[in-house]
């Protein structure tokens, strides 16, 4: 997929920083000039069964708990998707991980989820579908690219498992 080719085509304005291969939170942080976007942990789940697979987008500072998230979504047991299944259903590898990736999922079998701190943030980064380089885009852009694939986020509060607690937050601008 030429990811790029769909972003100009849709008129999705992105700024493009190269780095090295990083696949860690904290290493993208050190690889990237400070640019006032969100800087985003993305996660692949699947259930217990394996039956369905979820995209949770989500700002680096929170340690997700997985247990919280699944009640949240009505969901059984979570747990992190395997390489083989990123593979199969975003297109991607680990360390590569991004909500970009949904354009690799023509037939919706993974659902969206979008913490509320990432759906507020004025900019968003986002790999773009490799993990070495990372692109800014407006959260404006970043709604068309989710209208293109036609994947409709859900979008949530994520609580930071270290905190415990939901920060009060003013209400989300409509989509």
């Amino acid at each position: 997929m030429d990811i790029y080719g769909l972003l100009d085509a849709n008129g999705i304005v992105y700024k493009r920083y190269d780095h090295v291969a990083v696949f860690t939170c904290d290493e993208a942080d050190s690889a990237m000039p400070r640019t006032g976007a969100a800087h985003t942990k993305n996660l692949f789940l699947r259930d217990k069964k394996g039956q369905r697979h979820w995209l949770l987008v989500t700002v680096c500072e929170k340690a997700v708990d997985l247990r919280r998230v699944a009640e949240r979504i009505g969901a059984d047991r979570l747990s992190l998707g395997s390489g083989e299944r990123l593979e199969k259903y975003l297109g991607v590898t680990p360390g590569s991980v991004t909500l970009l990736a949904l354009v690799n999922d023509p037939q919706h079998h993974v659902t969206v989820l979008i913490d509320e701190d990432v759906w507020r943030a004025e900019t968003v980064q986002a790999h773009p579908l490799i993990n070495t380089a990372t692109l800014v885009i407006s959260q404006a852009d970043l709604r068309r690219f989710l209208s293109v694939t036609g994947h409709e986020p859900r979008v949530i509060p994520v609580e930071n498992r270290a905190a415990g607690a939901v920060l009060e937050r003013p209400p989300l601008p409509s989509a």
